[in-house]
């Protein structure tokens, strides 16, 4: 169990960001142990098979995985791997080999190589990690930013409509808020630790699901990594069903769009939950949204749409009552 002391400085250095690098990191963890990872299992079968295909062995990666310095703290919401992976390049060796000495058990050959020469190492470890995300996680990393994008604007609304316990106590059942303290559930980890001002990143993950991540090194600002909104329904394809009742008020596709947007989702995302085209999506969603069903928000590169109360209501079949 940890307990995160919040003090109102910690609270007003609070934010939200993506990492690419413990994507990388947190997916490698999924197929050391697939079987602890059931929802990624679609994922995992594509991965292995790409990386026999290829031939890249990332034997050094899944060694190094426990390494904290693999994915550091984002210093912005949407870093870029590039430029996690020049930081991770100027690691200092030192710092290197006092992570290696720490880790329990035997170090393998190639994390002997990497002790003697940590500068070399982390130059073929940056390399690894990129041949490792163009060939496993690029494919669908369009997919698995909308998700991420869509999990923070839906915090962003719960903090703004009901603060920073609303916020909290929404993340997921292992973490909870009360009196100013936030406890996360951890197995092996007692301990309680004041911000001291530096916040926390809360930083959504899809590959930590079903578990939760935190980092409390000194050296950086606190990060907690939890599973995002909607992880469910990452690697399904085509399942969406227009209820009939519904569909036959707003027509089946407008109908099909309004049911998955249980969650905030980009026309591309919709088109692929919903096989329907781009073109068709973004037609049925300008409709809906001139009349008052769905709502529109910029979320960097994409606009994200979500259900408004009236849809809310609508999709939910209960009789609005005023107040």
């Amino acid at each position: 169990m940890l307990d995160l002391a919040f003090s109102t400085e910690d609270l007003a250095h609070t934010r939200f960001a993506f990492s690419p690098a413990w994507e990388i990191v947190a997916s490698v963890r999924v197929l050391n142990q697939p079987g602890e990872h059931a929802l990624h299992l679609p994922w995992v079968k594509r991965a292995t098979a790409a990386l026999a295909g290829a031939g890249l062995d990332i034997g050094l990666l899944r060694d190094l995985v426990p390494l904290r310095h693999l994915a550091g703290t984002p210093s912005t919401p949407l870093p870029e791997l590039a430029d996690e992976l020049a930081d991770l390049r100027d690691v200092p060796g030192r710092a290197v080999r006092r992570e290696l000495d720490a880790m329990a058990g035997p170090r393998t050959p190639a994390l002997n190589r990497f002790h003697r020469d940590p500068e070399a190492g982390l130059e073929r470890l940056a390399a690894l990690m990129e041949q490792y995300w163009d060939l496993v996680l690029a494919p669908d990393w369009p997919r698995i930013r909308a998700l991420l994008e869509a999990d923070v604007l839906h915090r962003s609304r719960l903090l703004a409509q009901g603060g920073a316990a609303e916020l909290f106590n929404d993340l997921t059942p292992l973490v909870r808020w009360q009196g100013g303290t936030l406890t996360v559930a951890h197995r092996h980890l007692h301990a309680a630790v004041p911000l001291d001002g530096r916040g926390l990143v809360l930083v959504p993950s899809a590959f930590v699901w079903p578990r939760v991540f935190s980092k409390t090194d000194p050296r950086w600002q606190p990060v907690l990594r939890y599973p995002p909104r909607g992880i469910a329904t990452l690697w399904e394809t085509g399942t969406a069903v227009a209820p009939g009742a519904l569909a036959a008020v707003v027509g089946r596709g407008r109908a099909m769009l309004l049911t998955e947007l249980t969650a905030p989702a980009s026309t591309t995302e919709l088109a692929r939950r919903t096989r329907l085209s781009a073109g068709a999506v973004s037609q049925h969603l300008g409709v809906l949204r001139a009349a008052g069903l769905v709502s529109g928000h910029r979320a960097g590169r994409h606009v994200l749409y979500a259900r408004t109360r009236a849809a809310e209501v609508l999709v939910a079949g209960v009789p609005e009552v005023d107040s």
